[in-house]
């Protein structure tokens, strides 16, 4: 696996190595090693699976607080996803920023999302799937979250035209 740091301390951009073959390929998805090697956690208790039926939806911006802030390993297995975190660790240095990767089935990639982030995403595509790996169980008496389009963060969402839940729409906005 490549393990690409991005701007926000903490998260990474992991990519496959495939070996191929006239057969395909084969590649790591996961290695707790690795993962040590590169201070990330390797403790995963749940895998979750969200589908999206429409082009724009966005789901987010989420986080469990501690103390079970969880650290989740995400990836789309079917169309593609632009994902969006936000570093809400006081005293990180990159507070308050945020950053985004697009995930699609094609490229595999999969985004490190450390403890202390929000985390959200829209679908490029209609029918996309997204599989997300975390490592603590989910607490609803800890569950947070933040609008998909908090002024303060000003996410560059690629689609306009948004569907979201009743319950993502009325997130508020953040409060450093």
């Amino acid at each position: 696996m490549i393990f690409t740091e991005l701007p926000l301390a903490g998260a990474y951009v992991i990519d496959l190595e495939p070996r191929r073959d006239e057969r395909g390929f084969f590649a790591r998805g996961f290695c707790a090693k690795e993962f040590a090697e590169h201070e990330l956690k390797t403790g995963l208790v749940q895998a979750n699976l969200s589908q999206n039926v429409r082009k724009g939806t966005v789901r987010g911006m989420h986080y469990q607080r501690a103390p079970r802030a969880e650290a989740k390993l995400v990836r789309c297995v079917n169309g593609a996803i632009f994902d969006a975190i936000i570093d809400i660790r006081p005293g990180s240095p990159t507070y308050l920023k945020w950053a985004g990767v697009e995930l699609t089935r094609e490229n595999r990639r999969m985004l490190y999302v450390p403890e202390g982030f929000a985390h959200g995403y829209q679908a490029l595509t209609d029918d996309s799937e997204v599989l997300y790996l975390v490592t603590e169980f989910y607490s609803p008496e800890l569950e947070a979250a933040i609008r998909w389009n908090d002024p303060l963060f000003g996410i560059s969402w690629p689609i306009a035209d948004v569907t979201l839940s009743p319950k993502d729409a009325a997130h508020p906005d953040f409060q450093p």
